[in-house]
């Protein structure tokens, strides 16, 4: 077989994308929020409070919202931002030697929707709390 460049070329794409395809996310359908906090609890209902979060009441950038949670005692914590295609922001995780179980960061939201915390706790139950963020539109509401 005489190899040229351009057969070397396409052998050597794709080879790359056969090494590349396993550190590229899947394309699955997304979770809804429900499925998410279902697979998160195991089923379990959590409970309505105990979870400190903190978000603005409006955000003028939908890009860059700050959110802080913590919760005494929890080994994990859920972030899920309802009104996003992909809801799942992130999970913290603590370790048993944790000063604080707490966590902040900066989300994106695609529009006004409600921000949802779910904390595990180390005694195994499982805490819930919502906060309702208004994303304007270049300062002008939305």
């Amino acid at each position: 077989m005489d190899v040229t460049r351009r057969t070397f070329a396409r052998l050597a794409a794709g080879a790359a994308a056969f090494a590349l395809a396993p550190a590229m996310p899947a394309f699955a359908a997304t979770e809804t929020v429900e499925e998410a906090i279902m697979a998160f609890t195991g089923g379990a209902t959590p409970a309505e409070g105990g979870i400190d979060l903190t978000t603005p009441e409006i955000a003028e950038n939908g890009n860059t919202v700050p959110v802080e949670v913590s919760a005494d005692g929890a080994a994990a914590i859920m972030l899920l931002a309802a009104g996003n295609p992909n809801p799942g922001v992130a999970t913290f995780k603590f370790g048993k030697l944790a000063p604080n179980r707490s966590a902040s960061t900066r989300i994106r939201l695609a529009q006004t929707q409600e921000v949802i915390a779910v904390a595990k706790m180390e005694d195994g139950s499982f805490a819930m709390v919502k906060n309702t963020v208004k994303v304007t539109i270049g300062g002008c509401g939305g």
